[in-house]
């Protein structure tokens, strides 16, 4: 998971308790409004909302910043649900926007009733305020939980990691469905081979993918004007071919899971490549350009076995 923006190391009463002059004077207070606003953008959520109570300086600061909000932010406790589809929503709809961050992490959706339209409901509060990271983990099962399609009205997304969900039928999703501005995915879901072509397809911007245990077994066909690191762990990959990647500088393959006795990896457009790893002969087949390699015939591309 990403590291959030914000520190939660210290409670904000105790951190500026501890820099109070001995005059008793409030000088934060009097801070430009600039410098203000940067103090709260760097306090979760919780944190930041109390601020108002400082001094009448400092009240509705935490709205004219960026918002940052994990679950810790809303619910301590990752087993006790029920506070916490009123809160979350409450705050996001308080916020006037733009919200930076959205950090789910340890929630069991299955113990929420009705998961899926509470989710929509805050996917559609986020697009609306133009969310920029999102991390939403259904911990610790079940995968077949559907990710509920107004995921891709989060269209200012930059950053999106989804983890334990099963993707929604990108078949049914209105061509102008896609993420312009994405730069980061990272996938541990149950989808189709034409759901990852529909999201390389819809995110032109996409920089670095991630793909972790795929609970379906996928051929990945790799066609992106704009993806430089690809990394694939413990999927079930019957055959990568990276069709057209002309920015394409690292591919790794750590535990292919294909029950095939070997699967393969093709290269037919990719000048960039530098480095493919961690390739195993006895399991993968390396074809570049329609022609079998061998390992000692490479010299421009660094292999890890």
């Amino acid at each position: 998971m990403p590291d959030t923006p914000v520190s939660a190391a210290a409670p904000l009463a105790t951190a500026l308790a501890a820099r109070a002059p001995a005059d008793g004077v409030d000088r934060i207070s009097d801070l430009p409004d600039e410098i203000l606003k940067d103090i709260v953008s760097r306090l979760p959520a919780k944190f930041a909302v109390r601020t108002g109570a400082l001094a009448s300086g400092w009240r509705g600061i935490w709205r004219s910043v960026p918002l940052v909000l994990t679950d810790s932010d809303v619910f301590p406790d990752p087993i006790s649900t029920p506070n916490l589809v009123v809160d979350a929503a409450s705050v996001l709809a308080a916020h006037p926007g733009p919200i930076r961050c959205f950090y789910l992490t340890s929630v069991t959706w299955s113990f929420v009733p009705s998961h899926e339209a509470e989710i929509a409901r805050w996917l559609r509060l986020l697009a609306a305020k133009g969310i920029q990271e999102l991390v939403l983990n259904n911990r610790p099962w079940p995968y077949e939980l559907p990710l509920p399609a107004a995921l891709f009205s989060c269209t200012t997304l930059t950053r999106l990691h989804v983890g334990i969900w099963k993707f929604p039928d990108t078949t049914a999703l209105p061509p102008t469905a896609g993420f312009p501005h994405l730069r980061e995915l990272v996938l541990s879901v149950l989808m189709q081979d034409e759901d990852l072509a529909f999201m390389l397809d819809r995110s032109p911007a996409l920089e670095f993918l991630t793909i972790i245990a795929s609970q379906s077994a996928l051929r990945l066909r790799l066609v992106s004007r704009s993806l430089r690191f690809l990394q694939l762990a413990t999927c079930g990959l019957s055959e990568i071919d990276v069709a057209d990647a002309p920015r394409l500088e690292r591919l790794f393959l750590l535990r292919n899971l294909c029950r095939k006795d070997v699967s393969r990896i093709r290269i037919r457009n990719a000048p960039n490549l530098h480095m493919l790893g961690y390739w195993q002969p006895d399991h993968a087949e390396l074809e570049i350009t329609d022609n079998i390699i061998q390992v000692q015939q490479i010299s421009s591309l660094c292999i890890l076995c």
